[in-house]
């Protein structure tokens, strides 16, 4: 039977990141379809492609100064596309990721290419309690790392309060002028947003294994820099799941104060992770900074 009172109550404008079912990446089906737009070569789906990758990387690497043997930590590292390409450069990776679906794959990866690199299955906010209350010592990873890597907008789809967790924690992870690496969006990547609202009937696809219908929304938060794209799912048997990806956009100069406000000093600003000058009608902001 279809819950119609369910779905009104979702069609509602919420707060702003205010929660709706469970996270994307935990549900059984969705996660494997993201694993494939991960592994989709052509296109920048959930993450960029692979040319951009090795590209990104070698920037990283480059300007970081970063040489072999020193810790690298990868925050939402997803199937470990950069975590395979840093420990190739023989760099000493923790890749950290609440997929289980993803780190399957990324350890039979690193397996396979003969990569050591320690893949941690669990929510990056909380890194460094997780791995104290696992028994490996109040110091094992609080201040080990020379960088640490947040890359694809992650930090853009966190509240403001769970950004100011974040920024805690890769502080305390970082070695004392430890360098954090990040992308964040600006206004330009959402300008032709607004809430529309669209439906659409499917048969098995990305968002179930069954016939079912999909109501998109979108809500926008100009004021705040805040955009939000709902999907009510409603499989055949009347089952409704939500799933919510909040947006928070950046200007230079918010993304610079927020990260000096948790302890950290902007060391540059890019249009990208590739070291393209930053341009004001720019749709990403790229960052690299350091631990202070």
């Amino acid at each position: 039977m279809l819950d119609i009172k369910t779905i009104l109550q979702y069609t509602a404008k919420p707060a702003p990141f205010a929660p709706a079912g469970q996270p994307i990446w935990l549900d059984a089906h969705v996660s494997r379809q993201l694993l494939a737009a991960h592994l989709d070569p052509h296109r920048d789906a959930a993450s960029r492609r692979p040319e951009t990758i090795d590209h990104s990387v070698a920037w990283i690497i480059a300007t970081l100064g970063l040489r072999p043997g020193m810790a690298v930590l990868d925050l939402g590292c997803g199937p470990g596309l950069y975590c395979q390409r840093l420990a190739g450069a023989g760099l000493k990776v923790t890749g950290v990721d609440f997929s289980a679906v993803s780190l399957a794959y990324a350890r039979k990866k690193a397996a396979g290419e003969g990569l050591s690199i320690d893949y941690r299955l669990q929510d990056y906010l909380g890194f460094a309690d997780s791995d104290e209350v696992a028994g490996r010592g109040a110091n094992a990873c609080s201040g080990s790392y020379a960088a640490a890597l947040l890359i694809y907008g992650d930090y853009c789809v966190l509240s403001p309060a769970d950004r100011k967790r974040l920024l805690k924690t890769v502080r305390s992870s970082l070695t004392d002028g430890g360098r954090f690496v990040l992308d964040v969006t600006t206004s330009e990547c959402r300008k032709r947003k607004s809430e529309a609202k669209r439906w659409y009937a499917a048969g098995p696809g990305f968002w179930s294994d069954k016939p079912h219908i999909v109501l998109e929304q979108e809500f926008c938060y100009p004021d705040e820099l805040v955009c939000c794209d709902q999907y009510i799912v409603v499989d055949q048997d009347g089952q409704v799941r939500v799933f919510r990806n909040w947006f928070q956009d950046f200007t230079p100069e918010a993304i610079s104060r927020e990260l000096e406000e948790g302890g950290f000093r902007l060391l540059g600003l890019y249009s990208d992770l590739l070291g393209t000058p930053y341009q004001a009608d720019s749709g990403w902001i790229g960052i690299v900074a350091e631990r202070i």
